[in-house]
């Protein structure tokens, strides 16, 4: 894979401007919905995108049901990553969500009725989305997981009604090969692993290929850990943070809720899929796709940090990145997942 094709998979390198994000930009930009801001912001903990709440201005505090009515949320994207049409995607998806009924935290419109603007001196695109209260679930028991299951359904229901042609993909291409290219046009690798971690990653792409080649592809969500689920007493649960979405297996969607590959692990991404179910045919099939797709992961991932590595958060956040540790690690799971691709 040529240069040009990782760098469409991972966008490009020009994020010196993101850097220069100040309080005032921050005020600036949720005020273009509209609202006046009190001045104070707080940085939320998010790696890819800069994101602040930011506490606005009442006028009748007595109407407040919630504490999170006196905030809002901006979100700054990291420039280069996604374009504006790719971004706007993303934004089409979650309105188109709301439209059917679906619990999602939609961006709020600005005054001319468009969703993503742009800041001029920072070189930077902003989006203000509502505060949303709410928990993050440790654990769920059959009925929620059932729940949830149905939730899944309904959105990869309204995700499979239109095309996504700006976003990426997700498959061994992109996954796979395009953040092996980094990696190794980068010489992030240590030399003595630079062989055996290419060669596992080769092939567990190409044996997985066919499998990627017989499954349906839609938009999904992407990135459907328990950390982007939200449990509200109101509404019960819904998915946040679609920042990943692609258009790839719906399965991706299922494993990550349940990413387990043990016997009660097993046991509750049944119920999961249960709820499901309920709403939506699932290629029970494509359940073959789950070890490829952890292992997919598993490079994407540290391709992601390589790539952010310039980032001053970055280096900070993962201080074993790099190290001979981490990429025997990373090594030793990529070749128990290979075992698990051979298997099948």
């Amino acid at each position: 894979m040529t240069q040009s094709h990782a760098a469409s998979a991972w966008g490009d390198r020009e994020t010196e401007y993101f850097y220069e994000l100040t309080p005032d930009r921050i005020l600036a930009a949720v005020e273009e919905i509209g609202v006046r801001c009190t001045g104070r912001t707080l940085p939320l903990n998010r790696m890819e995108n800069r994101v602040y709440e930011v506490e606005i201005e009442v006028a009748d505090p007595s109407q407040i049901k919630s504490p999170s009515e006196k905030a809002r949320v901006v979100k700054f994207y990291r420039p280069g990553r996604w374009s504006r049409d790719q971004i706007l995607e993303e934004h089409r998806f979650l309105l188109d969500l709301r439209e059917a009924e679906i619990p999602v935290v939609s961006p709020i419109p600005f005054a001319d009725g468009a969703t993503l603007h742009h800041v001029p001196e920072a070189n930077v695109l902003f989006t203000v989305f509502p505060k949303v209260g709410g928990r993050h679930p440790d654990e769920m028991d059959a009925e929620q997981l059932r729940r949830v299951g149905r939730l899944l359904g309904r959105m990869h229901n309204v995700g499979a009604e239109r095309q996504a042609e700006h976003r990426l993909r997700l498959t061994p291409e992109t996954y796979g090969y395009g953040s092996l290219d980094y990696l190794l046009e980068t010489e992030t690798l240590p030399e003595r692993m630079e062989e055996a971690y290419a060669e596992t990653v080769e092939e567990i792409c190409e044996l997985s290929a066919p499998l990627f080649a017989e499954a349906a592809v839609q938009r999904i969500h992407g990135d459907c850990h328990l950390g982007n689920l939200i449990w509200n007493e109101e509404e019960g649960p819904f998915w946040v943070d679609f920042d990943d979405m692609v258009v790839g297996p719906p399965v991706q969607d299922i494993w990550l809720v349940v990413p387990g590959r043990d016997e009660e692990s097993r046991e509750r991404r049944e119920y999961l899929l249960e709820g499901y179910e309920e709403m939506r045919e699932f290629d029970r099939r494509t359940l073959r796709l789950i070890e490829p797709l952890r292992a997919l992961r598993f490079v994407h991932f540290s391709g992601w940090i390589a790539k952010r590595w310039s980032d001053p958060a970055f280096p900070r956040r993962f201080e074993d990145f790099g190290t001979e540790r981490y990429w025997g690690e990373q090594l030793a799971d990529l070749r128990e997942q290979l075992e698990l691709v051979r298997a099948g």
